[in-house]
């Protein structure tokens, strides 16, 4: 069972073993954040006192101040994209990365061959696919590649092990860029669309007189509320897959749990900018003034916390869906062998059903 204050203390894989002595310190139960913070910080100063994981990660910081370099107009574009309300989380993303890494760092190990290989494998590929882009004038694409160039040198000098707690921080990153033109066409187009049919459906239910002629919705004889422009929100969906990513880094559901979290990102999106449709023409209805001061302007400065609900009940309800069997050792005593025949074996079974975990984040059971 993990307190809330250690869930950031496992990586995708869990925990892992601990380091040599003076390396890692043995976390308390109790421990806060800022305690751990600090316990981090002190194990990263004493690991470096090592020559060998000082050069590692010397090596590291200068590779990747030398991707940062190469790719600096691609980094300097999705600079730009962050003005986007699509996009405005994205100074976020790559800060998350870094606290991932500290908050996850476990002590290094040389890097065997095959790692080494397969580092320079993904270097290497991230530069020849980003001359295929530089020639066919794919600026989006060339940006995605420093995620996997950044993914190969983790991987180069950290070898297997280290990969395997960062990689996911590392892939984190994409978020940060744009999606490419072709896919916000495809995607939030038909979403745009989905919200409007939902939100004309709820405004009929509700009573009022609304129907759908493409994208827009007619209240009555009055008023058009259209949903692409007014519905800046669906912009938000990017953020809201991001978030739902970083519930799973961070939280400590199972496989399943983790799957349901990120496949409700998109729905949770359409479910909030259906909400924020159905009250802004509802309002319309009351108050045409507070519906175009209010709800149009103001209401996409609540859709962020209303999608973090959504997923954190969500979150509560999966954690409580599933009762796990939690069974003893089996006791098994064996007779002497010889004369009296073969070994008499009987085994004691002791089993209790309790939850996983509790709200309170203390174990279950007795």
């Amino acid at each position: 069972m993990k307190t809330p204050a250690s869930i950031l203390s496992s990586g995708p894989s869990g925990p892992g073993p601990r380091g040599s002595a003076g390396v890692q310190e043995q976390a308390p139960v109790d421990e806060s954040l800022l305690d751990g913070f600090w316990r981090r910080l002190r194990e990263w100063q004493a690991a470096l006192s090592r020559p060998e994981e000082l050069v590692a990660w010397l090596t590291i910081v200068g590779l990747t101040v030398g991707l940062v370099y190469s790719y600096w107009p691609g980094l300097m574009n999705a600079r730009s994209s962050w003005n986007n309300p699509q996009y405005s989380h994205g100074w976020l993303v790559p800060l998350c990365s870094l606290a991932l890494i500290f908050w996850w760092r476990k002590p290094l190990e040389p890097a065997a061959r095959s790692a080494q290989l397969t580092g320079l494998a993904l270097i290497a590929g991230s530069f020849l696919f980003r001359l295929l882009c530089a020639s066919y004038r794919i600026i989006t694409l060339d940006m995605y590649t420093f995620v996997p160039a950044l993914a190969g040198v983790f991987l180069m000098v950290g070898g297997w092990k280290m990969f395997r707690w960062a990689w996911a921080p590392i892939a984190a990153l994409i978020f940060m860029y744009p999606l490419p033109d072709e896919a916000t066409r495809y995607l939030l187009g038909p979403m745009q669309t989905l919200a409007t049919i939902v939100s004309t459906f709820a405004l009929q239910t509700l009573g009022l007189d609304a129907f759908r002629e493409g994208n827009k919705i007619v209240l009555g004889d009055s008023h058009v509320l259209g949903v692409v422009d007014a519905c800046s929100g669906l912009r938000m969906l990017t953020i809201f897959v991001w978030l739902a990513l970083m519930i799973v880094l961070v939280g400590d559901g199972e496989w399943w749990e983790n799957a349901v979290i990120l496949a409700s990102a998109i729905p949770i999106a359409l479910v909030v900018n259906s909400i924020r449709i159905t009250v802004t023409g509802v309002m319309y209805k009351i108050n045409p003034a507070m519906a175009e001061k209010i709800f149009h302007d103001w209401a996409g400065y609540f859709m962020m916390p209303m999608a973090l609900g959504f997923l954190f009940v969500l979150q509560q309800v999966l954690m409580r869906l599933v009762v796990e069997e939690e069974a003893a050792p089996a006791v098994v005593s064996a007779g002497r062998t010889g004369a009296l025949g073969p070994a008499v074996v009987s085994a004691v079974r002791k089993t209790t059903e309790t939850p996983r975990r509790r709200p309170d984040g203390m174990a279950g059971g007795n």
